[in-house]
């Protein structure tokens, strides 16, 4: 088990020789070589005999084969587990059971509750049901007394284990939904599934909502094509899923797994490996509390055998994705693009719609990402409703940072968008607020200039000088006093700025509606890109893959001498797709901080980044989400759009004052 809570577990399926116990022994051996590093290996329904049998089940030589094979397998699995499976004769009666072997023996026996007796299935006429047997144990010459029942579970530090076999899957109630509120987050399915048209999509269905289900992970393993195939082909189709994710899926019969002379003589004929996150399973049940809310509780008396793994501290065999609040696919980004402008749309619908008749609709359009996709998400709006877009008062302030681009985007969007546009200069406004306040703006003196003097001035200031947060606020308070004047102010800062306080109080901060208020900024820019492909008008897309390629910058500071930006944000804070990978893994996660460093050195970023700038960017998002609670604790109202959100009415209650030592001592 790996240190930082990740259990490997790999689903295989291997070659099968019907009724030759010993053989198929020898290839699970052969195989088990192979899996060493994994923490649990799961294998196909019945593969020491093999599941096609049919009379020859009823064979005393059979069954005494397959404990001969058992006795043979069970002393080489040492700290690991590995689950097989077989049929087990006891006391007149026959059980299709999974062996659980660990620490040199056979920890258990669990058998098959659910026997299909229909179509191409003909269980019941061999076996019996794990529910009807009336012992706990049974009595294996040359292994012992082994604990037997469907009320096993096997558990290891953070890891508890439940075994169900193939049909017990496809019940209303399967055994594994009580094992999981009895305690398992490991839940583990050996099967004989044949492949039948469109029957693997439905098992993997199957596989994946039921992990999502019981806040589990569930490893699945069927039988594969060298069973019979007198009557039936069975696909040695292998899963792998964690909470409602599929993980990992092997090649089946039916996409490209072959049967040849290679695949005959290979001891596995398909597999799946996957590292599980059992601290997140752990942090999710314990925030989606109604898994727990159960009355009657008188089934979940379970017994509990204990088992060892070792301490495997290698790299992960999983992949970490590097976006995790953007779809990898752009099937599934376009989807889910188009599902959020829709959300988006909707919710500010029926905010708009408790307004007074024509009460005006006003916002700050500056040129940049958010701002732009608040704007295309009321003209939208404004279309479905039958509203005209001039509703819509959209106010460019150009300050002491605009530049000509963002600018010229701005005016040139509105027009072309058809809302009625304002362009105010805030510049002698903040002017006069500065003499108020006897402010003197990177410690120059207000005597004898006006604002277009001291933008000159300020422009020859050496970069490393431009410091000044009252500048900063002035401007950004001062768009929000005029936007407040003008009407019901549509609020455009994202899920990431709100995160890490990237606002100023009661400026960018404040405002009636808020439509990205849980749209994180990696998202934000794909959204634009989505609107500006699929909804837009092609002078407006022009306009809108233009402000996606334009640097995220706030604006705020002067420019140079030659109209340059020397202010952008992530040169200030830290990379976006950094900050985001952490808002996820601990928002949504509750990895702790080191858990979060390593998880990010082992993803794979639009850019590289050393060990030490994921560790300083790591410690400025922690030092910054607890430093600006006390912003998220008043943010206007918005709708929640994805899994994570930080509203305080909603997904994150905190403390303003709460202290980040804790966690960054994690990282020390």
């Amino acid at each position: 088990m790996h240190p930082a809570g990740f259990l490997r577990i790999s689903a295989l399926s291997t070659a099968t020789s019907v009724a030759n116990p010993q053989q198929n022994a020898l290839a699970i051996e052969s195989a088990l070589v192979s899996f060493q590093s994994s923490d649990i290996v799961v294998l196909p329904e019945l593969c020491l005999s093999g599941y096609t049998c049919g009379e020859l089940f009823l064979q005393d030589r059979l069954l005494d084969a397959c404990l001969e094979a058992l006795r043979r397998l069970a002393p080489l699995v040492g700290q690991q587990l590995v689950v097989v499976g077989l049929p087990l004769g006891v006391a007149g009666r026959l059980y299709n059971v999974a062996a659980v072997l660990g620490s040199g023996g056979v920890l258990g026996l669990v058998p098959k509750t659910h026997l299909p007796n229909y179509s191409e299935f003909y269980e019941a006429r061999w076996f019996h049901s794990g529910a009807e047997a009336d012992f706990d144990s049974v009595q294996i010459e040359g292994i012992g007394e082994v604990p037997f029942g469907t009320d096993l579970l096997f558990r290891c530090g953070k890891a508890t284990v439940g075994v169900e076999i193939c049909e017990d899957l496809w019940v209303p109630i399967p055994p594994s939904s009580e094992q999981a509120l009895a305690g398992a987050n490991v839940l583990l399915n050996l099967s004989a599934s044949n492949e039948t048209i469109a029957k693997a999509n439905y098992r993997k269905q199957l596989v994946t909502m039921q992990s999502g289900k019981c806040i589990a992970a569930y490893a699945y393993s069927s039988a594969g094509p060298s069973e019979s195939t007198t009557d039936l082909v069975f696909g040695g189709h292998c899963l792998i899923a964690e909470n409602g994710s599929l993980l990992g899926e092997s090649k089946r019969i039916g996409t490209g797994l072959e049967i040849d002379k290679k695949t005959a003589e290979s001891s596995v004929v398909s597999f799946t490996t996957s590292d599980i996150d059992l601290d997140r399973l752990d942090r999710d049940r314990r925030a989606f509390q109604t898994m727990h809310q159960r009355a009657d509780r008188s089934s979940l008396d379970y017994r509990v055998v204990p088992f060892e793994l070792a301490v495997n501290p290698g790299s992960l065999c999983r992949f970490i994705d590097p976006h995790p609040f953007v779809p990898g696919t752009q099937e599934q980004l376009h989807e889910r693009c188009a599902e959020i402008f829709e959300i988006q749309c909707a919710a500010l619908a029926k905010r708009i719609g408790r307004m007074p008749e024509n009460t005006p609709l006003s916002i700050g359009v500056s040129g940049g990402l958010d701002s732009t996709l608040a704007l295309m998400v009321a003209v939208q709006m404004c279309k479905r409703a039958g509203w005209p877009p001039m509703r819509i008062i959209g106010m460019t302030m150009p300050g002491f940072g605009t530049t000509k681009q963002s600018k010229s985007n701005a005016i040139e969007l509105m027009k072309h968008l058809g809302v009625t546009s304002q362009e105010i200069d805030i510049r002698d406004n903040c002017f006069e607020t500065f003499r108020s306040l006897a402010h003197r703006p990177f410690g120059v003196s207000l005597e004898g200039l006006n604002s277009t003097t001291l933008q000159t001035k300020l422009e020859k200031l050496p970069a490393e000088n431009r410091h000044d947060l009252v500048f900063e606020n002035v401007q950004a308070r001062m768009r929000t006093m005029l936007l407040m004047n003008r009407g019901f102010v549509l609020g455009t800062g994202d899920m990431s700025e709100q995160a890490l306080g990237w606002c100023t109080y009661n400026a960018d901060h404040m405002s009636m509606y808020n439509v990205n208020t849980s749209v994180p900024k990696t998202l934000v820019k794909f959204l634009v890109r989505y609107i500006a492909e699929h909804v837009a008008t092609k002078d407006v897309r022009e306009i809108l893959i233009d402000i996606v390629q334009t640097p995220i910058t706030p604006e705020l500071l002067p420019l140079s001498s030659d109209q340059s930006v020397l202010q952008t944000t992530e040169d200030t804070i830290g990379p976006y797709e950094l900050h985001d990978f952490f808002l996820y893994h601990m928002v949504r996660g509750g990895a702790t901080p080191s858990k979060i460093q390593m998880l990010a050195e082992q993803a794979r970023f639009d850019r590289p980044y050393t060990i030490d700038q994921i560790r300083e960017t790591l410690q400025v998002f922690y030092k910054r989400f607890f430093a600006s609670q006390y912003k998220r604790s008043c943010v206007p109202d918005g709708p929640k759009v994805g899994s994570v959100s930080l509203s305080p009415r909603g997904d994150w209650r905190m403390p303003s004052d709460a202290d980040a030592e804790a966690w960054i001592a994690d990282l020390k």
